[in-house]
């Protein structure tokens, strides 16, 4: 059972001492490119979401 605090006190210096922690200006970049990135993606997934609807409903109306 004395693994674990050892475990947290290494958890807690290793983010404290070691970790190399973005700037304010990259955090923001690095923020900005993600919502640019899941906008286009959102964008490509809804337009072939309407052009496979499109299809299948033209697919299917031409065998009434």
């Amino acid at each position: 059972m004395d693994k674990k605090p050892n475990y947290f006190r290494d958890t807690v210096e290793e983010m404290r001492y070691k970790v190399t922690w973005p700037s304010f200006e990259e955090l923001q970049k690095s923020a900005g490119l993600v919502l640019i990135g899941s906008l286009v993606f959102a964008a490509v997934v809804g337009l072939m979401d309407v052009v496979f609807k499109t299809g299948l409903e033209a697919f299917y109306n031409s065998f009434h």
